[in-house]
Order: C-alpha cells, then structure tokens, then sequence
C-alpha cells in the first residue's frame, strides 16, 4: 500500500491540525504554510476550506483513504 503523502504531526487542544509532514519530500509545515501550497497548486489531492473563519488543509473527497489526513 503507498504511504500517505502528507501526514499531521501536532494537533491543537480543540483538534485542528495544526502541523504537517509530507512524506514524499519530507518537508515539515506548518498550517498556514501548507495552506499557502494548496493554494499555489503544489497539493491537487488537497483543497482549502474556511472552518470557523479559519483557512484549513481538506484532502479532497474520493473513493481512497491515502491522501487522508490523520
């Protein structure tokens, strides 16, 4: 099975993902950083929605759960 591409490593006492890991390049991120590459089309399987006024990292739906984040 491929290993997911991007990781959550921290998370905030109310559960937003807070911090990221993408496992193929091993970059260490960020909320607002990995949302600036969504935004910049760096992540196609990802999306950005506003959650309570807040940008936040969504993988998009579909039919596999390897591009979730967890």
């Amino acid at each position: 099975m491929p290993r997911k591409r991007v990781t959550v490593t921290r998370e905030s006492d109310s559960g937003r993902n807070q911090q990221f890991h993408d496992n193929y390049t091993g970059a260490d991120m960020t909320r607002p950083q990995f949302v600036r590459q969504i935004e910049s089309g760096n992540y196609s399987n990802y999306h950005v929605r506003k959650v309570n006024g807040v940008k936040t990292p969504v993988s998009n739906p579909d039919s596999t759960t390897n591009n979730n984040l967890d």
